[in-house]
């Protein structure tokens, strides 16, 4: 195709060249390469071919096979402390902010303890729920004469 192209702008005007009167002046188109060489296939059945087996090829293989193993064992190895190093660091600072979050949830709740301890709270409660002071003769004075036993309720007299 080239080639004939080529010979028509050489030898002879294009048929769009004589049409138009106003083209340009013909250059040659210089030619592709390895345009005159042609390529054969030809078919070949390799069915029938049977492949010999070679002794040596099969321990070099087993070779390449151990020595890869062994290389990833040895990179395993070597990177599994930085890992553990990097996952290790993960968890603390996880810690760190459940530590945070803790210490503030128990200042928090500190402070709601003393808001609900505190003594005007306590006299707002027992007027609503009228609590009264109890009379003179009502009160019961503990004798420390029992030592540490004090507290314990086997000397109480029964009411």
């Amino acid at each position: 195709m080239a080639t004939q192209f080529m010979f028509a702008n050489i030898f002879g005007k294009s048929s769009r060249a004589t049409h138009d009167s106003h083209a340009r002046p013909m250059v040659p188109v210089r030619c592709f390469a390895n345009d005159d060489l042609y390529f054969h296939v030809k078919r070949i059945d390799n069915s029938r071919v049977v492949r010999q087996a070679d002794p040596k090829t099969r321990k070099v293989c087993w070779k390449m096979i151990g020595s890869v193993a062994a290389a990833a064992v040895l990179l395993i190895g070597v990177l599994l402390p930085s890992a553990y190093g990097l996952l290790a660091g993960y968890q603390i600072q996880t810690l760190k902010e459940e530590s945070h979050r803790l210490a503030n949830e128990q200042a928090s709740l500190e402070l709601e303890e003393a808001k609900l301890l505190s003594p005007e709270r306590m006299e707002q409660l027992a007027r609503e729920q009228q609590f009264t002071d109890p009379e003179p003769q009502r009160v019961v004075y503990l004798e420390s004469t029992h030592g540490p036993a004090v507290a314990m309720n086997a000397g109480r007299p029964k009411k």
